[in-house]
């Protein structure tokens, strides 16, 4: 067995040790049976991913990419969780080179609770530290037939707050304005509705002069 496959193991062993039948068959049954679960609640789960990573370490720059993509190959949506909490711990290592792998993250195995994390918190820390990707992916990510790309560029700057690219957001947005999908229409009155805490007027001036689909405008103005 190699470093990166005794690596994932050991954490599995620690997570198969808190399985929660009940819990698993809830969960399964919210996210519309997309995955299997373990029944691991996600507060003893982040808690249990920490203990590991304090007893076994952060995978090294040189085996991240393929510890996450070992985990994301596991059947049990508590192991993508724990790829992404990985991720994070080893964000500030992350270059333009690792796009590739991050990227097929939000396609594979895509629903909201990956690509919501990965799109703010990953994505959104890679365009900002290197502004000369956001051509080479977020601004083709809205333009692709992938729901779950659009949802990506539309919320990747969900927390730049007044870093935010005003004019690049509201591109994206109207690009995708008439979109029929759901999660493509949450997410656009998600965006609006976060940056209106920095820039209220603005956005309810957007709101008020685009043709917006009745849930994201709703969304959009909810705290305005």
């Amino acid at each position: 067995m190699n470093l990166v496959k005794e690596y994932v193991e050991e954490l599995a062993k620690l997570y198969t040790q808190h399985i929660d039948i009940e819990y698993a068959d809830w969960s399964e049954n919210y996210m519309r049976n997309q995955f299997d679960f373990l029944g691991v609640r996600t507060p003893i789960r982040r808690k249990l991913t920490k203990q590991f990573l304090e007893e076994n370490g952060v995978p090294g720059k040189e085996h991240l990419e393929n510890v996450v993509l070992t985990l994301w190959e596991r059947p049990e949506r508590e192991y993508q969780k724990a790829a992404l909490d990985i991720i994070q711990a080893e964000k500030k290592s992350l270059t333009p080179d690792d796009m590739t792998w991050l990227s097929s993250l939000l396609v594979s195995k895509s629903w909201w609770d990956t690509v919501d994390e990965i799109a703010p918190h990953v994505m959104g820390h890679m365009f900002q530290t290197y502004p000369e990707l956001i051509s080479h992916y977020a601004d083709r990510w809205i333009k692709d037939e992938n729901i779950w790309l659009q949802r990506a560029a539309i919320l990747y700057q969900l927390k730049y707050k007044n870093l935010t690219d005003e004019e690049r957001l509201f591109q994206y947005i109207l690009y995708k304005a008439d979109s029929e999908e759901f999660f493509v229409q949450k997410a656009i009155g998600w965006a609006l509705r976060e940056y209106a805490k920095t820039n209220p007027t603005t956005v309810k001036k957007f709101v008020s002069l685009h043709q917006l689909k009745p849930l994201s405008k709703r969304e959009a103005l909810k705290n305005i």
